[in-house]
């Protein structure tokens, strides 16, 4: 590997390496009665790697209480023909399946897939309105909104969100149409963007005060290619930015996700995984402030499995999470591990 491409691994997904994971320090469950909703996860079925139902339960039945769980798109199961733009509900159709598998009671109480947030193309503007309405219908009265990634860089090694065009999505005139037909029809945004485009967010957020928008992992904040070795001028911009979309109530966050993207741990050289006590300490200068500046009722803890998966196990993830809020109250808590995920995704 070119030393130019060295911190690349950082910020590409790759399947979770289990005799690693097996390394890891064996762990009680903290607060295993607390009730979760896990908000962001994905189902696929890749050359490389399988996480399917199956899978997923072998992560949830690990000791905490994961009650129910929302699906976001990660470009699983596409239709093989028929229209474009319409391709796309083969994934929620996929997620539906799953869904209603649990629904039966034969995989035990957990609901995974109440919420599918799927994938379309909101700068088609109104013209993604009868495709939105495709995906309502097909999931069975799951469908919870669109993720539509923004994130965008210049320099290569970052690896730009699969449906970011490039800078300014959010800027633009033909997909705030877009935005506007998910917020007639109830829906959510998941905003995806890396750190430095988090003003283009709040510019969103302002132009439509009645959209629910959902910002995906604590913001982004980078830290390889361009931006290894500088997390001091890292934090400081994504802190500044976040104050500012902070002053907009119709913004939520998630809490986590930060696995890839932040690279504050060398996951493939590491003798063993991270502890939920050390994931904490290098989590901690970003959730920490994300909870003071949003509050708990706009904020809510989230796993990105398989995705996270790479770094630490999903048990020892939700323990990360639960040392974070150990100093919240029992209201905050609440809110914090599912509270927030059952009103911003309109759960029952």
């Amino acid at each position: 590997m070119a030393a130019s491409e060295r911190p690349g691994p950082f910020g590409r997904i790759f399947a979770p390496n289990q005799k690693w994971l097996a390394k890891a320090e064996p762990e009680e469950t903290l607060e295993p009665d607390l009730a979760i909703v896990d908000p962001h996860h994905h189902f696929w079925d890749g050359k490389r790697h399988r996480y399917l139902l199956h899978e997923f339960l072998g992560d949830t039945s690990t000791g905490h209480n994961v009650e129910a769980t929302v699906f976001i798109e990660c470009q699983s199961m596409f239709r093989a023909d028929g229209p474009e733009d319409l391709r796309a509900v083969g994934e929620v159709e996929f997620v539906a399946g799953i869904a209603a598998m649990c629904e039966s009671g034969g995989y035990g109480p957990i609901r995974a897939g109440a919420g599918i947030v799927g994938l379309a193309d909101l700068a088609l503007g109104a013209a993604v309105d009868p495709i939105l309405e495709t995906m309502q219908v097909a999931s069975g009265g799951r469908f919870r909104g669109i993720r539509h990634g923004a994130g965008w860089d210049t320099d290569p090694i970052i690896g730009n969100n699969h449906a970011a065009p490039g800078f300014g999505l959010y800027l633009q005139d033909n997909f705030r149409a877009g935005l506007a037909c998910l917020t007639a029809r109830n829906l959510a945004l998941d905003a995806l963007c890396f750190h430095p485009q988090l003003g283009d967010v709040t510019d969103l957020a302002r132009s439509a005060p009645e959209a629910n928008i959902i910002l995906n992992h604590t913001g982004m904040p980078l830290g390889y290619g361009p931006y290894a070795g500088k997390s001091d001028e890292v934090h400081a911009k994504w802190l500044a930015s976040m104050t500012k979309l902070a002053s907009c109530p119709n913004v939520v966050v998630k809490l986590g996700g930060m696995m890839m993207r932040l690279a504050s741990f060398d996951y493939h050289n590491a003798p063993r995984p991270l502890t939920s006590a050390e994931l904490a300490d290098h989590w901690r200068p970003y959730i920490e402030p994300t909870i003071e500046l949003f509050g708990p009722e706009r904020c809510m803890f989230e796993s990105n499995f398989p995705v996270d998966g790479m770094g630490i196990g999903y048990a020892a993830l939700w323990n990360c999470f639960k040392r974070l809020a150990s100093g919240a109250s029992a209201a905050e808590k609440t809110a914090l591990f599912a509270g927030t995920a059952r009103r911003a995704y309109r759960l029952t």
